[in-house]
Formats: C-alpha cells, structure tokens, sequence
C-alpha cells in the first residue's frame, strides 16, 4: 500500500484501478537471515527454539531455524513499498487487514523470499476513501512453494 514516493512515478487513482485483475508489483529480494529472525523474536517474545536456536532445530524436519509466519507476513509491507506503484494525490493508505492468510511453506533462515501482488478489487466506500483487496504471494527464492499467500486489504484516502 505504497503512498507516493519522490523515487518512482506516481499514477493516479483511476489509472490503479485500470489495473484489476493484473500484477501490479514484485518486490526485490529481501534476505531472511538469523540476525533478522532473532531481533523479530525479541521484538514479539517468541522465542520457540524452531527460530532461534540453531543446533536444536537441526534435529528438527525443517533441519535449520526458520523465519517466524508473522515474521514473513510482516515483511509483505517492506515488499509493498518496494513494488506497488506510488498514487498520485492521496492523503494517506491504511493496512485494513487480511481476507486470508495461509503458511504454504517454512522460510529457513539464510533464505531470500520477494511479494508479488495481484490488485484483484479496488471499490469507492465515500467521496475520497477507497478499498483495496490484493492478492498477495510471498515467494521463496530457489523453492517451488510460496512462503505465504494472502488477500490482503487496504485503504486509500484522497487529499482533500
């Protein structure tokens, strides 16, 4: 849900919703690595050995420690700024929260994972306010299975 961002071209609100039913953005890679994984752990107090130690989650079917699923989904705003396109005149976007969530596949740390977005609804709620739904799929790099997929919400607010 990107606001505009003097780094890339902003389009406007009509020309987004000309966009439904397309990829609107793929983000670049980011690295999830055990520094990452420990500070997000600290950060939430959820430290499960399967994140954070090491040595004990080699014995486990993942075989390494693995990113937290809240940990992935949060990275989908990082992947957000990074890929969605900037929109022209808005006051401000707002997450409004998940349709769905779904955990397909763990992220082992020392991974690479990206979003790509699909805007699949984009409906007018007042005279400025607008509501997204995007679908969005938190890939894996080098891995057939999505980390995640989402149907993600969002609101735009026109500038008065």
């Amino acid at each position: 849900m990107s606001l505009t961002d003097d780094a890339k071209p902003a389009i406007t609100l009509a020309e987004f919703s000309q966009r439904v039913g397309q990829e609107v953005g793929v983000s670049r890679w980011f690295l999830i690595d055990q520094k990452r994984i420990d500070a997000f752990a600290d950060a939430t107090e959820d430290w499960q050995f399967i994140h954070v130690d090491p040595q004990a989650a080699k014995a486990t079917p993942f075989g390494a420690t693995i990113a937290h699923g809240f940990l992935t989904l949060s990275m989908l705003s990082a992947c957000a700024y990074d890929a969605m396109p900037a929109i022209s005149g808005l006051a401000m976007g707002v997450n409004y929260g998940f349709e769905k969530v779904r955990f397909v596949a763990p992220v082992r740390a020392g991974k690479r994972i990206r979003a790509r977005f699909r805007l699949e609804a984009l409906t007018q709620r007042g005279p400025r306010d607008w509501q997204s739904r995007t679908a969005a799929t938190m890939e894996i790099e080098g891995e057939d299975k999505p980390a995640l997929i989402a149907d993600w919400l969002g609101l735009y607010v026109l500038a008065g």
